[in-house]
C-alpha cells in the first residue's frame, strides 16, 4: 500500500481529473441547533483522541445527517458512510452532494440492476448459469469512487454493504492508470495498446462509455468514470492537446494540461501478474481433475477441465473472461489465508467510517461472508468451479474490524454491541422543529379493538390519521374488516400487497382518502406519514422481533412528526421491552420539554407535500383498464411513457421510484388481454383473504 499512498501525494490535479488535497468545506444555510452542537463536539473529540468506536444516538427527525457532515468538516478525513440498502444510500448521497459541493462525494453500490448467481441443484441436476444486468451509470460511479480515492483526500464515499466485497487491488488499479500530459512523448499506437490492456474497446461507429475511436492522429475516449468523453490529439509522437468532448454532439470543450485515464473495469490486471496467475489456475485445475478421476467422478473431471481451459484461453487473448472474479485469489497473488481486496483498501490509513442505521447495517456486514459459501462449495463439489472460487467472497467480521480502524455508529436505536463498545454515546434528542417524542400509554388487552376504534374516531374527528400494528397478516385483514363494518375508512397493508399498490395506499392515506392504516410491520414499508398523530400497537406484550424494545421505539417514532403524537400499547404484562421503551421515551420527552421551555420553542409539526401518484390518471371503475384508457387510450403509449420516466428516475438515482415504475409496466403489459381483476382497491373494498395470509 505504500506505493498507493505515494501516488496520492504526487497526483495534484491540474486541469484534469486530479483533485488535489482540498479541505472539506461544508455548505449549508443552517447552523447546528438543539443538541447537535454538543453531539458534534463529543464525536469530534472522541475521533481525534483515536477512540475506536463512538455512537451517535439520534431520534427520528433530529438531523443526524447534518451532524455527520459537521463531524467530517471538523476532522477533515476521507470518509466512508455505509448504509444497509441502496435507497437510503442514494438519499445520503444526494444530501452530502449538497453539503460538500466543492469536494468529491462518491456513490458505491452494487452495479447490478439484476443478478442471478451461479448455482447448482443436485436433486434435479439443474445448473443455473450466472445472469446479470449491469447498470452502466452505477459502474461509472463505482470506478469514479475508486479513482477519486487514489487521486485526492477530500473524498466522501456513500456505499452499501457491497463495499466489503472483493475487487481489484489498489496497486493494480493504479498501475493500469494511463497518465496523459500535454507535451509528453507518447506514440499514438503505444497509447492504443495501453487502452486495450486496460480493457477499453475500440468502436469507431459509436462513442459510448468504456470505448474509444480513432480518427487519424486523434483518439476520442469515453472514460469509465466520466459522463463526458475526452479527445487526445497527437503530433510527431507527442501529445499535442487534451480536451473535454461531448460524446453526442462531438463538440470539443475545455482544455486539460494533464489527465489520468483509469481502467474501464475494476477487475483489470497487469499482464506481468496475469501470466503467473494463469499458471497457478492451470496447476489447480490439473490437481482438481486428478482428484475427481481418483474418486471416479469422470463427468466432474471433464466439466472442470473444459470450463477452466476455456477461461484461460479468454484470459490469454483478452485479459478478461466471464466470471473472472472466481479466479481473484490467483490474479491478486494472495493465498487462502489472506483476505480479498475491497473498496476499503483504496482509503488512506486515517479514514473514518460512519455506519448508518447501525442496528441493521452492522449485522449485515458481519453476516455476509457466510451467505454464499454453501452455494460455491456445491459448485466446486460438482466440477463447475475450482476450489479457489470460494475465496471470491466478502470480508469476514474480523477482517472488517481489522481495516475499519475508527467507526461512528449512527442509529435511533443502537444495539447492545454499539452501546457497550463505544467510548462515547452522543445523544441527539432535540428536534429542530421542537417536536416531542409521542406520549406512550399502556392499556389492557381485553376490549383492545373496541377501545382502539374509540381512540381512532376521536383522532379522525380532529382530521388526523391513525396507524395500527398487528402481529399477523390475518389479524390486520380482520381488524380492517371489523372497522369498515363500523363505518370507518380503513385499509390494511402487508407483504401480500404488491409494491405499486403499497405506494398508492400510503399516498391515499396522506391525501385523506381513508383514515386508518393497519399493518404487521409498518417499519418495513419506510412509513413516513406526517399526518399520523396516533399509533396503536396491539398485543404489545408478545415478546419477539415485532415487539422488541427497538421495534416499539421505531414504531412509536411514526407519530413523532405530529405535534399531537400519541402511542397506545395494549398489554397485560409489562415486558422488559415495554418497560425499557417507555422509560426511554419518557426521558427523551422530559429533555425535549425542558429545552423547548428554556429557549421558548413552540413545537410545530412536519409539513410535506404528498407524492404524486406513480399511476396514470384514472376514472371511476374497477379494473386496470382505466389505467390504460384514462389519458392516452393506447397501452403502448402509456408503457413507452412509463419506461422513459423509469429511465429518468434511475439516472437521478431515484431507484425506488424506478423499481415501482418497472413493476407497473409489467402489470400494464399483462393487462392488455385479458383485463385482470382489480388491483387498486377503493377505501370501502371488501376483504379478500388468501390462504397464504394465514
Amino acid at each position: 500500500m505504500e506505493g498507493v499512498r505515494q501516488l496520492r501525494v504526487h497526483m495534484s490535479g491540474g486541469n484534469g481529473n486530479g483533485g488535489g488535497d482540498k479541505p472539506f468545506k461544508l455548505v449549508s444555510e443552517f447552523q447546528p441547533t438543539g443538541d447537535q452542537p454538543q453531539a458534534i463536539d463529543l464525536i469530534t473529540r472522541s475521533v481525534e483522541m483515536g477512540n475506536r468506536y463512538q455512537t451517535l444516538l439520534g431520534v427520528t427527525g433530529s438531523g443526524k445527517t447534518f451532524t455527520m457532515a459537521n463531524v467530517i468538516s471538523r476532522v477533515q478525513r476521507p470518509t466512508l458512510i455505509i448504509s444497509h440498502n441502496k435507497t437510503l444510500a442514494a438519499q445520503l448521497y444526494s444530501e452530502f452532494k449538497r453539503f460538500f459541493p466543492e469536494n468529491a462525494v462518491e456513490y458505491f453500490i452494487s452495479y447490478y440492476d439484476y443478478y442471478q448467481p451461479e448455482a447448482y441443484v443436485p436433486a434435479t441436476d439443474t445448473y443455473i448459469e450466472k445472469d446479470s444486468a449491469v447498470n452502466d451509470d452505477l459502474e461509472r460511479l463505482r470506478i469514479a469512487a475508486a479513482s477519486a480515492l487514489l487521486s485526492r483526500r477530500d473524498v466522501i464515499v456513500i456505499a452499501s454493504v457491497s463495499c466489503i466485497y472483493g475487487s481489484s487491488s489498489p496497486e493494480d488499479f493504479n498501475e493500469m492508470m494511463i497518465p496523459l500530459k500535454v507535451g509528453d512523448k507518447m506514440r499514438r499506437d503505444e497509447f492504443l495498446e495501453k487502452m486495450v490492456r486496460t480493457l477499453y474497446k475500440r468502436n469507431d461507429v459509436e462513442l459510448v462509455r468504456g470505448n474509444f475511436r480513432v480518427r487519424g492522429d486523434t483518439v476520442d475516449v469515453f472514460p469509465a468514470d466520466r459522463e463526458t468523453a475526452i479527445r487526445i490529439s497527437f503530433f510527431d509522437d507527442e501529445i499535442e492537446s487534451i480536451r473535454d468532448l461531448d460524446p453526442v454532439t462531438g463538440r470539443a470543450g475545455a482544455r486539460f494540461t494533464k489527465y489520468d485515464l483509469y481502467p474501464s473495469n475494476q477487475y483489470v490486471t497487469p499482464q506481468e501478474k496475469l501470466e503467473p496467475a494463469m499458471e497457478k489456475i492451470r496447476a489447480e485445475m490439473e490437481e482438481q481433475v486428478a482428484k475427481f478421476e481418483r474418486e471416479g467422478k469422470l463427468l466432474e473431471a471433464q466439466r472442470i477441465k473444459m470450463r477452466t481451459e476455456n477461461d484461460l484461453e479468454m484470459l490469454r487473448e483478452t485479459g478478461f473472461c466471464y466470471g473472472i472474479e472466481n479466479y481473484s485469489m490467483h490474479i491478486s497473488g494472495r493465498t487462502p489465508e489472506q483476505r480479498p481486496w475491497c473498496l476499503i483498501d483504496f482509503f488512506p490509513k486515517d479514514f473514518l467510517v460512519f455506519i448508518d442505521e447501525s442496528h441493521v447495517t452492522l449485522p449485515q456486514i458481519y453476516g455476509m461472508s457466510h451467505g454464499d459459501r454453501s452455494r460455491k462449495e456445491r459448485l466446486v463439489e460438482f466440477g463447475f468451479r475450482l476450489p479457489s472460487a470460494v475465496e471470491n467472497r466478502p470480508l469476514k467480521p474480523e477482517e472488517f474490524d481489522e481495516i475499519a480502524k475508527q467507526i461512528v455508529f449512527v442509529s435511533a436505536t443502537p444495539a447492545a454491541f454499539e452501546l457497550q463498545n463505544s467510548a462515547v454515546v452522543a445523544e441527539q434528542i432535540i428536534r429542530p422543529t421542537g417536536l416531542l417524542d409521542p406520549t406512550m400509554e399502556v392499556r389492557p388487552i381485553k376490549g383492545q379493538i373496541e377501545d382502539a376504534i374509540r381512540e381512532s374516531l376521536a383522532a379522525i374527528e380532529r382530521g388526523e390519521r391513525v396507524l395500527v400494528t398487528t402481529l399477523t397478516k390475518r389479524m390486520s385483514e380482520d381488524v380492517a374488516e371489523f372497522m369498515r363494518e363500523r363505518g370507518m375508512r380503513t385499509e390494511y397493508l402487508h407483504s401480500d400487497i404488491d409494491a405499486i399498490e403499497r405506494v398508492e395506499i400510503l399516498r391515499r392515506l396522506r391525501q385523506g382518502n381513508f383514515d386508518v392504516l393497519i399493518g404487521v410491520n409498518l417499519l418495513r414499508e419506510g412509513l413516513d406519514i406526517p399526518e399520523a398523530s396516533l399509533v396503536i400497537i396491539l398485543d404489545a406484550d408478545k415478546e419477539g422481533f415485532l415487539r422488541s424494545e427497538t421495534s416499539i421505539i421505531q414504531t412509536a417514532g411514526r407519530a413523532a412528526r405530529h405535534e399531537n403524537g400519541r402511542v397506545i400499547l395494549y398489554a397485560d404484562v409489562m415486558t422488559k421491552s415495554l418497560q425499557r421503551a417507555i422509560a426511554v421515551s419518557q426521558i427523551r420527552r422530559e429533555q425535549q420539554i425542558a429545552f423547548n421551555q428554556e429557549h421558548g420553542i413552540v413545537p410545530r409539526g412536519v409539513r410535506r407535500s404528498v407524492q404524486e401518484s406513480l399511476l396514470p390518471p384514472r376514472e371511476e371503475g374497477d379494473g386496470i383498464s382505466e389505467l390504460v384508457a384514462a389519458e392516452s387510450g393506447d397501452v403502448e403509449t402509456v408503457i413507452t411513457e412509463l419506461e422513459e420516466e423509469m429511465l429518468a428516475a434511475a439516472d437521478n438515482l431515484e431507484f425506488e421510484k424506478a423499481a415501482l415504475l418497472r413493476d407497473q409496466i409489467a402489470l400494464l403489459k399483462k393487462a392488455k388481454s385479458p383485463i385482470p381483476e382489480k388491483k387498486y382497491p377503493e377505501p370501502a373494498r371488501k376483504k379478500t383473504r388468501k390462504s397464504k395470509s394465514r
